[in-house]
């Protein structure tokens, strides 16, 4: 069940910034394990090859390239390279994003621009170089990674990161339809609060410092009385992008413990 045997994947964003599982570091790792092989992207390339060493001493096969996914040329090319070293390219997984704080009157123009370009345009591009070649191929799964704060209010300003991630859940379900008669299946994880080295940047930003407080907060929302973790957006991923998803375009898997069923109340 869920295995990759002799496919390519793609992974955006496969490092993690501070130590422990960040989304693209487990993505990347669970899907080498189930048999892929994985070319993961990150700018930073020190953190890429941390998460390729975790893969290659288990045995299975990664590659690491940098890759401004905000960048058309540099996008285009790391899908030629690709499909020059490898043949094709059957998985892509769309994990880069940021939050930054900010409501419409506060918000700088330049950093809702830059937050629209890291969390949306970024799959636009990766997307727009994969499916040309996923659809010679007659099959290819695109997998994007949004966010609860995309269909809904999560207790802090940050208009820009919401607006994209919304946006990139209309951006799936539109280019599936187009796609869907190419063999060609897009969908989106979208991932709830989640304990990932990401929540110390979040406390810093949101929450003047305080991480232990940020910590207790986020559980306290969910009525599961805990935030998920990268290994939950992992799997769920790697069930969108096998085979056992095959019927499957269009929609999205939510991975948050109930938030977005909750009144509340």
């Amino acid at each position: 069940m869920l295995r990759l045997d002799n496919k390519i994947a793609i992974v955006t964003g496969c490092g993690s910034f501070a130590p422990g599982w960040g989304n693209g570091k487990a993505i990347a790792v669970l899907l080498a394990r189930q048999g892929a092989t994985v070319l993961g992207v990150d700018l930073d390339l020190d953190a890429a090859a941390e998460t390729c060493e975790i893969v290659k001493s288990e045995g299975h096969v990664m590659h690491v390239a940098s890759c401004d996914v905000t960048n058309g040329e540099q996008v285009q090319a790391l899908v030629d390279d690709c499909v020059g070293r490898f043949g094709r390219l059957d998985v892509l997984i769309n994990n880069v994003g940021r939050s930054e704080p900010g409501n419409p009157e506060t918000m700088d123009e330049a950093v809702w621009r830059r937050q629209l370009d890291l969390n949306l345009t970024s799959a636009f591009l990766t997307s727009k170089a994969a499916l040309p070649v996923m659809a010679s191929q007659g099959a290819g799964a695109i997998v994007n990674i949004s966010s609860i704060a995309g269909q809904r209010w999560v207790g802090k300003d940050q208009v820009a990161y919401a607006a994209a991630k919304a946006g990139l859940i209309h951006f799936t379900k539109v280019t599936a339809v187009s796609y869907a008669a190419k063999g060609v299946r897009m969908n989106c994880v979208v991932p709830g609060l989640m304990m990932t080295p990401i929540v110390q940047r979040l406390a810093d930003k949101y929450n003047a410092g305080d991480y232990e407080g940020m910590v207790a907060r986020r559980n306290a929302q969910v009525p599961m009385a805990r935030m998920g973790d990268a290994w939950d957006v992992a799997h769920a991923a790697l069930f969108l992008a096998s085979d056992e998803a095959n019927y499957i375009t269009g929609t999205e898997l939510v991975v948050d413990g109930g938030i977005t069923a909750f009144t509340g109340a």
